[in-house]
């Protein structure tokens, strides 16, 4: 009888030991909500976003000090990371006219609106596109629908040679950088960008000031960078660290980066009419037809021609992340970030700075809870980032700097740009982390509704949609460059993106008036770093890999068969598959009966270690065929559209191509990268099974 007994109270000493645990980390989340200011949200956006704020300008600086004096005050350890990167600090000198058949200028500004006081600032741009070509064109002009690789192909199927000519191009379908990159590699001499009233203006509502849609003035800025990597165009791999400093970093020659050479601008649907209006050639095919009350052309013919010039000076610029920590109680060298990029093209209300808000606020509440006592068992970052507009560069400067120690230390990366930009909601995020922000939002209020984010979420289905991770913010070399768990989530609905008028004004009377998402964010992202802080064990979904792994090659192997009907599959991938489902099922049990209280300091350590490992399994420095820096393999950026998410980078590269010649040699490396994890999973299990 001595054993059965033994076994017993052993048995309900866990028990003991896990509602004492559960308990007091709901204590913890309980203290959490009640440290949160739902007014703290509003005074910080509307800081944030008194002036313009591009990167590289004083008022930038301005918006680093203030975020630097409330995380100080909050009592978190602030630190400051600069660079000198390279990027056009300026639009420099611009100019588009109609030259033909009757001169008319372009203009290139929105208007001054009465209602908007913000949009008279002194401190606003006209429109323009970062790391543009330099030139002075005149030309005829070619309508290239988004200007996508397909599109261009249709071009020429078509007939129709952009060869000489100036692209029109309209915004969507893929990042402007490669609308720029197509239009330059088949012969185009210059491009113009403008927003399209189908896909941004009165064809989806009523129109700003009147309602939150783009009106005719209304033009949206961005960057063209366009390289095979992220981050500063002259530094891959290493951070753009001061020229001044000690440490001397290695430069690229401009010349030899691959930078845009024709001149690119973005207008306003309301001056693209007036050049679209006079063209007179085919009409384009019915998918190309969008919002402007007239039938499409391809062509303009030779009575119209079209002046573009630019005249824009890219040379070093300082720049600098700030980074707040809460330093953890018992485990300061594990690393819970989030972030979100500060830098903006003009106020950036939306974009980025309700997201800066949002974790301003955040990193007040958690000083709060860490001087009633509750300070975190890990380390929780707050990193606002610099020049992410320009090409994601402050970031991606900053994992290069500490790439070794986020590989060993950082446990997830949270994203939250333009992170409360509305009233719906929505989250993308690597297999590990799916969990835990569904579970999260389960404890959250969604202040417009009697249901919590998580009903509101999911809109009546049987779970919410969690999304893959794709390329265009903060958290691309964290999660692709160096294998870091990452998530991106928050509030979105209709915004003036990019804009002069993403204002206060425009937030306060189209985004959310009542000013109640940004704590709802902000309850959800402490949870969520809480969470991962205080549990003893990193909490990873480790089961989910497997899940969605299966997924991916399911959809990967009937996208090769859709152009190559005799692919026999991924058959070494799959075996693979089947072992790691089982390795990750035993693991996942394994860790769910562990007795933390029976672990030394020294095997916890060990355990969180080799968990942290796991995503690295997908990590190699050969990298992807279209840019080594992307050394991921299990997710990247799309390198054709600049946004989307690549799952099984390297077979969607393939697949792109429609080739199938190296599918076997894939089907091996991601049979490598499976077992890879499978063993790492099988040597925890045994790890755990000795303690």
């Amino acid at each position: 009888m001595k054993q059965p007994f033994l076994f017993i109270a052993a048995a309900f000493a866990f028990s003991v030991i896990l509602h004492a645990q559960e308990t007091t980390q709901k204590q913890v989340e309980e203290v959490f909500e009640a440290s949160i200011d739902a007014t703290r949200f509003k005074t910080h956006l509307q800081k944030l976003t008194e002036r313009p704020h591009v990167a590289g300008s004083a008022t930038n600086e301005a918006v680093q000090r203030y975020m630097a004096s409330v995380m100080e005050s909050a009592g978190l350890e602030v630190a400051s990371y600069p660079y000198d990167v390279y990027l056009p600090s300026t639009p420099g000198e611009s100019f588009i006219e109609i030259v033909t058949p009757v001169r008319q200028t372009i203009t290139q500004q929105e208007d001054i609106l009465e209602e908007d006081p913000f949009s008279s600032d002194e401190l606003l741009w006209k429109g323009w596109n970062s790391f543009s070509g330099n030139g002075d064109v005149t030309a005829e002009v070619v309508y290239v629908n988004y200007g996508t690789r397909e599109d261009f192909e249709m071009l020429k199927e078509l007939g129709v040679s952009v060869e000489g000519k100036v692209a029109l191009a309209r915004y969507g379908g893929n990042f402007r950088g490669y609308k720029a990159k197509f239009a330059e590699a088949n012969g185009a001499a210059g491009l113009l960008i403008y927003s399209d009233p189908k896909d941004n203006g009165y064809a989806r509502g009523l129109v700003y000031p009147e309602g939150p849609y783009f009106n005719a003035s209304t033009i949206q800025r961005g960057s063209l960078l366009t390289v095979d990597f992220t981050g500063d165009p002259l530094t891959p791999f290493e951070p753009a660290l001061p020229l001044d400093g000690k440490k001397k970093v290695k430069r690229l020659n401009p010349s030899e980066v691959g930078l845009h050479t024709i001149p690119v601008l973005p207008i306003a649907y309301g001056e693209a009419q007036k050049i679209m209006s006079q063209m007179t050639g085919a009409a384009v095919p019915l998918a190309w037809q969008g919002g402007l009350p007239f039938t499409y052309r391809l062509e303009g013919g030779s009575h119209l021609k079209v002046r573009v010039k630019v005249d824009q000076t890219i040379n070093y610029t300082r720049v600098a992340n700030v980074v707040g920590t809460l330093k953890g109680a018992e485990l300061p060298d594990e690393w819970i970030i989030l972030g979100c990029h500060f830098d903006a093209w003009g106020f950036g209300a939306t974009d980025p700075n309700s997201g800066t808000a949002m974790l301003l606020s955040l990193s007040e509440s958690l000083g709060k809870l860490a001087a009633q006592g509750h300070r975190p068992k890990r380390s929780i970052m707050i990193a606002h980032w610099d020049a992410e507009e320009h090409g994601v560069i402050g970031s991606s400067e900053w994992v290069e700097q500490l790439s070794d120690e986020l590989g060993a230390k950082a446990i997830a990366y949270m994203n939250f740009d333009g992170g409360v930009s509305g009233k719906n909601f929505g989250a993308s995020a690597s297999p590990t982390l799916k969990k835990l922000i569904t579970e999260a939002s389960k404890a959250v209020d969604y202040p417009y509704t009697d249901q919590s984010l998580y009903e509101f979420w999911k809109r009546g289905a049987a779970e919410p949609s969690i999304g893959n991770l794709g390329g265009g913010s903060d958290h691309i070399a964290f999660y692709m460059h160096v294998g870091v768990p990452s998530l991106s989530g928050g509030a979105g609905g209709p915004t003036p993106y990019h804009s002069n008028y993403d204002s206060f004004h425009y937030y306060s009377t189209f985004v959310d008036p009542e000013f109640q998402m940004g704590p709802t964010i902000e309850h959800l992202a402490g949870l969520m770093a809480l969470r991962l802080s205080n549990h003893s064990i990193v909490d990873y979904d480790v089961a989910r890999y497997a899940t969605d792994l299966k997924l991916h090659f399911a959809s990967a192997e009937k996208k090769v068969k859709a152009y190559d009907p005799s692919f026999e599959g991924f058959a070494a991938s799959q075996q693979s598959l089947a072992t790691l489902e089982n390795a990750a099922q035993e693991l996942a049990a394994a860790l769910e009966q562990v007795n933390v209280q029976g672990i030394s300091k020294k095997a916890l350590k060990a355990v969180n270690a080799q968990l942290i490992g796991l995503e690295k399994s997908f990590i190699e420095d050969k990298g992807m065929d279209y840019g080594s820096w992307y050394r991921s393999l299990y997710a990247s950026t799309d390198p054709f559209s600049g946004y989307a998410s690549w799952m099984l980078p390297g077979i969607e590269y393939e697949v792109a191509l429609k080739r199938s010649e190296n599918l076997n040699a894939w089907d091996e490396r991601y049979a490598a990268a499976i077992n890879r994890l499978t063993s790492k999973m099988n040597a925890l299990k045994d790890y755990l099974g000795q303690l």
